[in-house]
């Protein structure tokens, strides 16, 4: 599941592009798709784009992203203009995401990886560059977002900022009665067997906070030596008499939550404002040593059968509508389109994203490529199985 220099928040686009039929610069009307190349025969001037409602009438655009990033609340407003369907698989790690790329090639049109593996994909041919020039809302997108170099390659572009958050420490406050100042609160004996972390090697990132390893380097997390890592892994198994479980996805998350199982988590803005509409007062904090957080983009797959429909709907899920839904849909993750704002009810304004989202930026240690993620991950399959 995972991000300025302005307030960074949800909303969705729709498509505007520049036509050239003897009219130079002129605009197509918002949410039109990229339109190809003029057919043969007759003068440009003459010739009429192909109108998009019917070039992608009864198309499937398949989606692997992370959970809730196909919600029908912003998607809908895609299938209806188009004709099409948006199919979502969610995935519940960075490394399920890669693994079921390379093994489905043609699948999937889109993909939404976090910032630890989105140099993987483009290092690694699976994603193809995007033509910002046909995303209408480019300009708008967060600056701090578009220029970390993560999705970039030979000056190309190779994926579209679309949410970012942290992976804060969530907590009950009917029963932890003071906001924890301190990731330190989970090795509390009062906790044990009330604590539950996310089932990834992010866990790792979390203890060298804890051990203070990004004080003076950020990069420190994920390029830890032998050393520390060792050091990563003794204190993932002390933790272990301290944790109900390792959860999956949110929505495991979100029972361990309501089944009153556990009252302290790693976790994200999703579960706190998805159960907190539920009746349950749960709370999320950036304690004393930091937070890790991830910026998500969209990306299309080298190996899409659909990729002018893949763009259209780039275009048309950065616009500020669109972006204010999918601010809505996953429970107030912070979104690239600053515009989005405009189109939030007064209630989704006071979300901490919109309140307190470039503070978070700020604050926040995001997911950076991870050189030896073999090793990360082997270390975290031994903490596991540790007795």
């Amino acid at each position: 599941m995972i991000r300025m220099s302005s307030w960074v928040s949800a909303a969705g686009l729709a498509m505007l592009g520049i036509v050239s039929l003897g009219c130079q610069g002129e605009k197509k009307p918002e949410g039109a798709a990229p339109t190809g190349s003029a057919a043969p025969g007759g003068s440009a001037a003459a010739q009429k784009p192909a109108d998009p409602a019917e070039k992608f009438k009864g198309q499937t655009l398949n989606i692997l992203a992370w959970e809730g990033y196909a919600d029908p609340k912003f998607t809908k407003g895609f299938e209806e203009k188009y004709g099409v369907t948006v199919k979502g698989t969610y995935f519940g790690s960075s490394d399920e995401l890669v693994a079921k790329l390379k093994s489905s090639p043609g699948v999937y049109d889109i993909v939404s990886p976090s910032s630890d593996v989105a140099y993987t994909l483009v290092q690694g041919g699976l994603v193809d560059p995007i033509d910002t020039s046909k995303i209408a809302s480019w300009g708008d997108l967060a600056d701090a977002l578009k220029n970390l170099d993560d999705a970039k390659k030979d000056g190309k572009q190779y994926g579209v900022p679309f949410t970012w958050g942290p992976d804060y420490l969530i907590y009950d406050a009917n029963v932890v009665k003071e906001e924890p100042k301190s990731w330190k609160v989970f090795y509390d004996a009062q906790y044990k067997g009330k604590v539950t972390l996310w089932d990834d090697i992010s866990n790792i990132y979390l203890v060298g906070q804890i051990m203070g390893l990004d004080k003076t380097n950020q990069a420190a997390l994920y390029n830890m030596t032998d050393e520390q890592l060792a050091e990563a892994k003794k204190k993932l198994v002390e933790l272990k008499p301290q944790v109900r479980k390792y959860w999956a996805t949110a929505g495991e998350l979100n029972d361990l939550f309501k089944n009153k199982e556990v009252v302290l988590a790693v976790g994200w803005p999703l579960t706190v404002g998805t159960l907190n509409k539920e009746g349950l007062n749960l709370k999320g904090v950036i304690p004393e040593e930091g937070a890790t957080g991830w910026i998500d983009r969209l990306m299309i797959t080298s190996s899409s059968k659909n990729k002018d429909l893949a763009l259209a709907y780039l275009d048309y899920v950065t616009t500020p509508k669109a972006q204010a839904l999918v601010f809505e849909a996953t429970g107030g993750y912070c979104v690239a389109n600053a515009k989005a704002k405009e189109h939030m009810s007064e209630d989704l304004k006071k979300s901490p994203c919109v309140t307190e989202g470039e503070t978070y930026f700020k604050r926040l240690n995001f997911w950076q490529y991870v050189k030896e993620r073999k090793k990360y991950n082997e270390l975290w399959n031994e903490v596991k199985s540790a007795k």
